[in-house]
C-alpha cells in the first residue's frame, strides 16, 4: 500500500503513521473511530444542554501530529485536496482548516489500510467547478428573494 499517493503525505508522515498505528486498522470499527482516536474530531463538552468548551482532544501521539503536518503542506498543492484546504482556510482560518484536512487525511489513510484501496485524485477543477456552481445557485436564490433575475453574461470576442 503506497500511502504517499495521498497528497500531503510524504514518506516521513506515512512512516510515522504506520510505525505508531501499524498496518492493521481492524481495532477501529470505522474511519471516524480512527480519526477520533487521533484526536481530530470535535469534542464538545456539554453539561445541561449547554456547550462548555469546544475543540479537539489533546492527544500526545506522533500519529496524531503527522496528518496535521501533511495537511499544512497542502496550501500550494495543485490537487483536489489542495483546493479543499484553500477553500476551508478562507472559510475557517488556518488552524481549523489544518485540523479539518488532517481529519480527512486520517480517514483516507484508514480507508487505504483497511479496505486495501488506492487513492485517486479527483483533480483541482472538480472542486473549483462545484464551488462556482454553488455560488451561482446562491446568487440566483438571493436575487429571487429580492425579486430580481440573474442572467449569465455573454462573452463577446473582438477580432
Amino acid at each position: 500500500m503506497d500511502l504517499t499517493r495521498i497528497d500531503g503525505l510524504d514518506v516521513m508522515v506515512a512512516q510515522t503513521v504506520i510505525s505508531e498505528v501499524g498496518p492493521d486498522t481492524s481495532r477501529w470499527k470505522t474511519e471516524a473511530h480512527f480519526a477520533s482516536w487521533l484526536g481530530l474530531c470535535p469534542d464538545n463538552r456539554i453539561s445541561g444542554d449547554k456547550v462548555l468548551a469546544r475543540g479537539t482532544r489533546h492527544v500526545l501521539n506522533r500519529a496524531a501530529t503527522a496528518p496535521r503536518l501533511g495537511a499544512s503542506t497542502l496550501l500550494r498543492s495543485q490537487t483536489y485536496l489542495g483546493a479543499q484546504y484553500r477553500r476551508l482556510r478562507n472559510k475557517l482560518g488556518a488552524p481549523k482548516a489544518i485540523t479539518a484536512m488532517a481529519h480527512r487525511l486520517a480517514r483516507l489513510v484508514c480507508r487505504m489500510l483497511k479496505c486495501d484501496q488506492q487513492y485517486i485524485d479527483k483533480g483541482r477543477n472538480t472542486t473549483e467547478q462545484r464551488n462556482r456552481q454553488q455560488q451561482i445557485e446562491f446568487l440566483r436564490k438571493k436575487a429571487a428573494q429580492l425579486g430580481l433575475q440573474v442572467t449569465p453574461a455573454t462573452r463577446e470576442t473582438t477580432k
